[in-house]
């Protein structure tokens, strides 16, 4: 992931603290605080804009799922102690029911926009603005699983950079999201709720993209590697099992990540995806803290471990 210039640091460092699909494919499996907000829970049917949730009918909320308030709190408790600031939202989407910990600042989401380059393009391809080639669908691939960043740069490039974005957030209505005031991918903005939001309507198939293209995103992040290509860092790999697939290692997953190190004095890390059969569950976990990249993963990760104890929802 491309580290963000002196400028844009402290430019991102004052955001950041201001503020059902089918196919084959193949299951990833995860092998004194200051005060903290009280998280919520709120029910929404469903965060996309009008379709029923396609896959089970609605239930009511479960006490099993009513406890991850509690449980929320307390890992954003445990990570304010070393020294993280915790954002996270988990989408129960056969209920609606939605569970954040109280805090929804916005954040550079780094490799996770790599989604919404995907989005963009295999519309145009669908509506017949562009043909992709094998070379340009093997690109893709690599770029959903392997977070590549060359390829990333060439489709952002290619489709008109700034405008994808706004493309993609005027279709799924997130309110939150906005293009990268320097038009570098990576610095796109968005929220832990915009980024559930984007999937759950991404599976319900009321942001635009149709299903047939929608599974080939779902089907890559379900085939996420343990690392990513990544030319900023020692080896040009990164470890990309943090959060949701180490912390959720006994559901099936299909997941991107993102992170970017020297904003301030932190790292960032970002762990998004669907979890769980039947694509139930969606959750977006966000960290900054200003630490090792080997403790900051490790902080999220047991973050998520403590949200959901026993690496199952």
């Amino acid at each position: 992931m491309p580290r963000p210039s002196k400028v844009l640091t402290v430019a991102m460092a004052a955001v950041c603290a201001a503020a059902t699909i089918s196919g084959c494919e193949t299951k990833v499996y995860g092998s004194a605080p200051p005060p903290v907000e009280a998280a919520h829970l709120t029910v929404v049917a469903p965060l996309g804009t009008s379709a029923p949730l396609p896959e089970a009918p609605p239930e009511k909320p479960t006490a099993t799922f009513d406890a991850l308030l509690a449980r929320e709190v307390q890992a954003t408790a445990d990570a304010a102690e070393a020294g993280a600031d915790l954002t996270v939202a988990v989408l129960d989407r056969n209920t609606g029911q939605l569970v954040t910990n109280g805090s929804n600042n916005t954040i550079a989401i780094a490799s996770v926009v790599k989604l919404f380059i995907a989005d963009d393009l295999l519309l145009q391809e669908a509506n017949g603005q562009t043909t992709l080639s094998p070379e340009d669908r093997a690109m893709l691939d690599v770029m959903l699983r392997s977070s590549d960043d060359s390829a990333a740069e060439v489709f952002w490039n290619r489709s008109g950079g700034s405008a994808i974005i706004n493309r993609v957030v005027k279709r799924y209505g997130l309110g939150s999201t906005r293009a990268p005031g320097n038009g570098r991918w990576f610095n796109t903005i968005s929220t832990v709720t915009d980024l559930v939001r984007y999937y759950d309507m991404l599976l319900a198939g009321t942001g635009g993209l149709p299903s047939e293209r929608a599974s080939i995103i779902v089907s890559n992040l379900a085939q996420s590697t343990p690392t990513a290509h990544d030319g900023m860092v020692p080896g040009g790999v990164y470890p990309q099992r943090f959060g949701i697939p180490e912390g959720l290692y006994a559901e099936p997953v299909a997941v991107k990540q993102g992170w970017m190190c020297c904003i301030g004095a932190d790292w960032m890390h970002l762990s998004t995806g669907v979890v769980g059969p039947e694509r139930r569950y969606v959750m977006a976990i966000s960290s900054m803290q200003p630490a090792s990249a080997e403790q900051a993963r490790r902080t999220i990760t047991d973050a998520v471990k403590t949200i959901f104890p026993g690496g199952r929802t």
